[in-house]
């Protein structure tokens, strides 16, 4: 089979079914100021995510206009939340989790915010300073975790406020927090629909190709059935919540089969 005659890829692009995004995530077992465990709270703006536990044990904070929930997380649960949800991960017991992220590409791209107190939020230029890691190749994994940490603890911070001003019935508050947040990303919102478009609802319309062609009694589509493999990063890196490691659909391979 050639790649060029392929209808399940964009030119060159390979995508995961639904144009999502998957990762291993092992929770950060750093201790926390209000003694907890676990990553940095922060919120998306387009992408609904999802966790799929895989062991240990641990919960999820989240903070909506309902007000503070926290949701138990044990091996097989499966939890998603829309976009807007803030979400905090507590790690009690070795917590590894598959993440399923819509619209692979955005959250890379900055689809994301920390709940960094509201002062750093409203300056950009001391949010960057906050929300970046230095690389570990350039300054050791030392300081890069040290960063990391920093950034947790910072986000925690600002989330706790949050929180308390939510609870005290101000919900002008989680406004404000949103309007920050579109602040600090807004410039990237046309680099992120170029990439929705070559993804999510480019597979969203090859589907709709599909059904047309069914419709119409043409099964060629099916003989150009591929299987496709990803190879996990080897390096974990530090992620928003703990470690990560990713799986880049620019490493997919097709996989042959045999006769039987």
């Amino acid at each position: 089979m050639t790649t060029e005659s392929s209808p399940y890829r964009d030119g060159d692009a390979l995508l995961l079914p639904g144009g999502v995004g998957v990762s291993q995530l092992e929770v950060y077992d750093w201790p926390t100021a209000d003694d907890s465990h676990g990553g940095s709270p922060h919120m998306h703006l387009t992408c609904t995510e999802a966790y799929v536990v895989v062991s240990g044990e641990g919960a999820v904070q989240t903070l909506t206009a309902t007000g503070f929930q926290e949701s138990e997380l044990r091996p097989g649960t499966t939890l998603w939340f829309t976009p807007g949800t803030i979400h905090r991960l507590i790690n009690t017991a070795s917590l590894r989790i598959v993440v399923v992220m819509q619209n692979n590409g955005l959250p890379e791209a900055g689809d994301a915010v920390f709940t960094f107190p509201p002062e750093v939020l409203a300056d950009p230029a001391a949010y960057a300073r906050a929300a970046v890691l230095p690389g570990p190749a350039v300054e050791g994994h030392a300081a890069a975790e040290a960063a990391a940490r920093a950034r947790r603890d910072l986000a925690i911070e600002g989330f706790g406020l949050l929180r308390d001003e939510v609870a005290a019935g101000r919900d002008e508050a989680l406004r404000r927090f949103h309007e920050q947040a579109l602040a600090l990303v807004g410039g990237k919102l046309a680099d992120w629909e170029q990439r929705w478009r070559a993804g999510a609802l480019a597979e969203a319309e090859r589907t709709g190709a599909q059904l047309a062609a069914l419709r119409s009694g043409d099964v060629s589509r099916l003989g150009a059935a591929e299987i496709r493999q990803i190879v996990p990063r080897d390096d974990r890196g530090l992620g928003m919540c703990g470690r990560l490691t990713t799986y880049p659909v620019e490493r997919a391979r097709e996989v042959g089969g045999t006769a039987g």
